[in-house]
């Protein structure tokens, strides 16, 4: 599969032609043949009565925005206040962001930290000339030999998995980053703090 072999050459120093370019066709679809489904990445608690879903993609400038400016407000004061339950899922506009969202995906009980640093420091790995060997020093910062590097961007049922998430937000109309919907309701874009408490205050009674 195409989309499979980009994420793969970036271990082989094909170049950065593989990782620049979008995802061809064929990613857009969800794999042939049966995917297990990828736990659901979600912090807040379970019963919480709104829930906020993100498609995201960790190479998107406007999802880094979101993650550094909006998304710690929202943490604060309807996440860990038990108002929202809030759900991360990849939405990878090209190989890059693929592969870094396997790489969060390879130790789940480490994934909002990992998710929290790659945006974070989005532009020193993502938007740089050599971004396979930035992203590589990044994970080293957490904890990632070059050898787990290479596994965990080799592991297929991870890579199919995300595709599939992929697929379920096209399904549901996703067609950019960051795309949030919130008790089913559609909206697209960093929303800021202002944004989001206009939204969710009639759900919450004020």
């Amino acid at each position: 599969m195409t989309h499979r072999r980009d994420v793969l050459t970036m271990m082989a120093g094909v170049g950065l032609a593989a990782f620049t370019l979008g995802l061809p066709a064929s990613a857009q679809q969800a794999p042939a043949g049966e995917t297990a489904p990828l736990t659901e990445m979600a912090i807040g608690d379970p019963d919480a009565p709104i829930e906020i879903i993100e498609y995201a993609s960790l190479t998107c400038s406007h999802c880094g925005t979101f993650h550094n400016t909006t998304y710690p407000l929202l943490k604060e004061r309807y996440v860990e206040t038990g108002k929202v339950r809030f759900i991360i899922r990849e939405f990878p506009l090209d190989p890059l962001a693929l592969g870094a969202f396997m790489l969060a995906r390879c130790e789940e009980d480490k994934y909002w930290p990992i998710i929290d640093m790659l945006f974070e420091k989005q532009r020193e790995w993502a938007y740089v000339d050599r971004p396979l060997d930035a992203l590589a020093q990044m994970m080293r910062q957490a904890g990632f030999s070059q050898e787990k590097f290479k596994g965990c961007l080799r592991d297929e049922a991870v890579h199919d998995g995300i595709i599939a998430v992929r697929a379920e937000g096209e399904r549901r109309g996703v067609n950019s980053t960051p795309t949030f919907f919130i008790d089913g309701e559609r909206y697209t874009g960093a929303m800021s703090i202002e944004e989001f408490e206009r939204i969710l205050a009639p759900k919450i009674g004020g």
